[in-house]
């Protein structure tokens, strides 16, 4: 199982509470009615930064996670690189991230246990 993580910044002019709930109201319901998503995405989950600060720790830089779940690495362009996928989530992803200010990871988990 390959996990897709991606590390998310808001558009500066929504206020965390808006974007979480763009995010879980109006985006995860959008993307999930994608065929391709449906056909390759096995697990999402999606995570959203609580407002608290941590003594001797900068401030975090993200505003939320989403994490995606494929049974291979080529699933993850076969979903983003989708025809539908660019016409009808890239223009809402644009209205409710800082596009250029996320980051991601392609990996595989590594459960330890002790």
């Amino acid at each position: 199982m390959v996990k897709f993580t991606i590390l998310l910044r808001r558009n500066p002019a929504m206020s965390p509470a808006d974007f979480a709930e763009h995010h879980r109201t109006v985006h995860a319901p959008l993307f999930m009615s994608i065929p391709a998503v449906k056909a390759h995405v096995r697990r999402y989950v999606q995570q959203h930064a609580l407002p608290v600060e941590l003594p001797g720790l900068p401030p975090a830089k993200y505003d939320g996670i989403t994490e995606l779940w494929f049974d291979e690495a080529a699933d993850i362009a076969a979903v983003f690189g989708d025809a539908e996928y660019m016409e009808r989530i890239r223009p809402d992803e644009e209205r409710f991230l800082d596009l250029h200010g996320c980051d991601f990871i392609v990996s595989e988990e590594t459960t330890i246990t002790g």
